[in-house]
């Protein structure tokens, strides 16, 4: 599981919930730019990632269990050098 993976998570875990990242946010009580593209890496390249807090928070907002989160986790077919186009999801 990379960073890449949990961020692609994130951002399907909303849509199932129609959603956008920034909704899905509010909607679990937190900032709206929380899962935005930009707070993804510090200012130096780093990774940063989602808090177990802020998942924890998602998954309380919408009933959903740890498990329904991690069903989006494809360790097969999911690397960051993917060029999947997500901007439609945020």
């Amino acid at each position: 599981m990379n960073h890449y993976q949990i961020w692609h998570a994130i951002e399907l875990f909303a849509k199932e919930h129609g959603l956008t990242c920034s909704g899905l946010a509010k909607r679990s009580g937190l900032d709206p730019t929380t899962f935005n593209k930009s707070k993804r890496q510090s200012i130096f390249g780093q990774p940063r990632w989602p808090s177990t807090s802020s998942i924890s928070k998602i998954l309380s907002a919408t009933g959903a269990s740890a498990q329904d989160f991690f069903k989006f986790i494809n360790t097969d077919d999911i690397s960051e050098s993917d060029d999947k186009d997500l901007s439609e999801i945020n």
